[in-house]
């Protein structure tokens, strides 16, 4: 058989056209697929697809608000805000945490306490996307080396942050406070939106109470970003409020004075403009910096703040409750002629001791063998506790209690402060609710002294003895004076003035006030040490207030431990026929109040009054304002 019978040529092609037909069709069928699914996509589509690419391409970022400002009544800058370059990750674009800390690590330094903080940090609620810090107050040269080394740092970030800091920060912690990270308890209370991009809020003091007016309003800003995340341009932008600046009351000059005058010990101050009820200087000592908390303290240097013995994170000025002791004796003295227990010539023999009627229970004074036949206005100069034993008793603790209540005692007295408690004003009502027992006479006679149940702060102290210098008219503690600069306070904080109860007559006002100044002035007052030199007329009262007591025993200073001796009060305003300053003085374990917190209160009262030390104007204190006269004060 031939080749040519085996092959047929046109089978052959008849079979080629076959299946080339259907190559094509095959072709044309798959472009038309093609081209549908490209027309779908690109004109049905468009408006879907464009927007999530867009997505990939723009963000909308908030921009966080500048903090608004503090200042002292001069001007002086107590809180700014202060760039901080920190190293930041966005949790979301890692893939692998531990090996990029590692990364890190080999870079700038990274401590264990900033990886344990940044840890805890993760497993908080936070938006997405959000830059989680890892290191704060990066040098120049980690900055560089972290940007040579960006490309194989996916997530990482370095930022220029404003970060609060606190010049003063020990003089003015338990006033000002300080601001913290937003954590879970606070994401929760406060309102997303309003705080989108803000890391900080006002954790303490005034940074808490006037978070609102700090704080500002957010803006927004879009932005155009590569496929790694990282902002190639703005697109847009809507700048935030920046928050208000805040003026005080308080004279920074006068704070340190306070806060020197104190020294090592435990204490608090409070020193309060009468007229206005404006907070001129409120120390708590020791005290702490605050600017270990803004960024987050590491743990070894929160364990030292709070187990001290000295308590330096407590703030005694606001929160220390301490038995008033005599420094109530002229509110006490007021309370009897105004209720008719007593009158301004009543005298009363004062043999060293009270002894309630028929009873065997003997009340010591503090003055063994007593002070003789004492009237009222003796029993202040002298500060007799028989006196007000025997006046407590006849007033009861219900009366006592009703007139106490209206100087102040037992509330809280101030506007703006946080955390100021209310102390314990003891009473019939109040022993029966709290302790389920009855009100004894014993009870009166001890809360005529401020002892007892009787509890007060010193800040409650200052606001009650400004009453007194008023002669009548209570104005509460105030700190603040003016929102950004110029604009009064009145609409947040309104003038409050509440007299009290009918408190007798004038004569009786300037009776009590006549006893004080000469507590200070007089040759036997109780605070007379304290007179030699002073060119200026002051009222004032001193107090101790007993930690533990003897029974029959006498006490003995040298003897008692530190932390069981007796805690130093002191009250007083001058010049005192019109008052410019209201001071309370606490020493714990201070021991007498006219030996150890009588010259406190005298060095406040002296800088105020007769200026202070140059080198508080033009050295310690940048940027003050120039005096007004020789103390800096002004009718606010």
């Amino acid at each position: 058989m031939s080749w040519g019978t085996l092959r047929n040529s046109g089978q052959e092609r008849e079979l080629f056209k076959r299946r080339s037909f259907v190559a094509i069709i095959a072709i044309i069928l798959l472009t038309g697929v093609l081209v549908g699914r490209f027309y779908y996509l690109q004109i049905i589509e468009h408006e879907t697809y464009a927007t999530i690419s867009d997505r990939n391409r723009l963000q909308v970022q908030p921009v966080p608000p500048t903090r608004g400002l503090i200042h002292d009544r001069n001007g002086v800058l107590l809180a700014e805000n202060r760039p901080v370059f920190s190293l930041t990750v966005i949790p979301e674009q890692v893939s692998d945490m531990d090996a990029l800390i590692e990364e890190i690590r080999g870079i700038v330094q990274v401590r264990p306490e900033d990886v344990e903080s940044f840890q805890r940090r993760l497993g908080e609620r936070r938006r997405p996307f959000e830059p989680v810090p890892l290191r704060y107050h990066l040098s120049e040269s980690e900055m560089a080396r972290l940007a040579v080394n960006r490309h194989s740092l996916p997530g990482v970030e370095t930022e220029a942050r404003l970060v609060r800091y606190y010049p003063y920060g020990r003089l003015t912690a338990h006033v000002l406070g300080y601001v913290g990270r937003i954590n879970e308890q606070d994401a929760s209370r406060i309102d997303q939106v309003a705080y989108a991009g803000t890391h900080y809020i006002g954790k303490t003091g005034l940074e808490r109470v006037y978070e609102e007016e700090l704080h500002g309003e957010v803006g927004y800003q879009n932005v155009e970003t590569n496929a790694r995340g990282r902002v190639m341009r703005v697109l847009e932008r809507e700048d935030p409020t920046p928050g208000r600046d805040l003026t005080l009351s308080l004279d920074i000059r006068l704070q340190q004075v306070a806060h020197e005058a104190l020294g090592d010990r435990r204490g608090a101050i409070v020193a309060i403009n009468p007229e206005t009820g404006g907070l001129l200087a409120q120390v708590s000592t020791p005290g702490f910096d605050t600017n270990k908390f803004v960024t987050g303290i590491d743990h070894e240097n929160y364990s030292e703040l709070r187990d001290s013995l000295d308590k330096p994170l407590f703030n005694r000025a606001t929160r220390g409750q301490y038995p008033p002791g005599s420094t109530i004796k002229p509110m006490m003295a007021l309370a009897g002629l105004a209720s008719d227990t007593v009158t301004q010539s009543d005298v009363v023999h004062d043999p060293g001791y009270y002894k309630l009627p028929n009873s065997s229970q003997v009340f010591r004074n503090w003055k063994r063998g007593g002070h003789g036949d004492t009237t009222l206005y003796d029993a202040i100069v002298l500060s007799s506790d028989t006196y007000f034993y025997k006046m407590a008793y006849e007033m009861g603790g219900a009366e006592m209690a009703d007139y106490l209540e209206h100087f102040g005692f037992g509330s809280v007295t101030s506007l703006d402060v946080s955390d100021e408690r209310a102390g314990i004003l003891p009473g019939p009502q109040w022993k029966r609710r709290v302790h389920g027992e009855p009100w004894y006479p014993g009870d009166s006679v001890n809360m005529g002294i401020g002892q007892g149940y009787f509890l007060s702060t010193p800040m409650q102290l200052a606001a009650t003895t400004s009453v007194i210098a008023n002669r009548g008219a209570r104005r509460p503690p105030r700190h603040l004076r003016y929102i950004d600069g110029d604009i009064p306070a009145r609409h947040l904080l309104p003038d409050v003035v509440r007299p009290p109860v009918e408190m007798g007559e004038k004569s009786d006002w300037e009776y009590v006030i006549n006893a004080m100044e000469d507590v200070v002035h007089g040759s036997n007052g109780t605070a007379r040490g304290i007179s030699p030199g002073l060119n200026y007329r002051m009222a004032g009262k001193t107090g101790t207030s007993q930690v533990f007591s003897l029974e029959g025993e006498e006490y003995d200073e040298d003897e008692v431990a530190e932390r069981m001796r007796d805690h130093a009060l002191f009250v007083a305003f001058a010049p005192a026929d019109d008052p410019e300053i209201v001071v309370s003085v606490l020493v714990e374990n201070g021991g007498s109040g006219s030996a150890t917190a009588a010259p406190v209160a005298r060095q406040v009262m002296d800088a105020w009054i007769n200026g202070f030390p140059e080198v508080l104007t033009n050295q310690a204190i940048p940027g003050a304002m120039e005096n007004n006269g020789p103390s800096g004060r002004d009718p606010q």
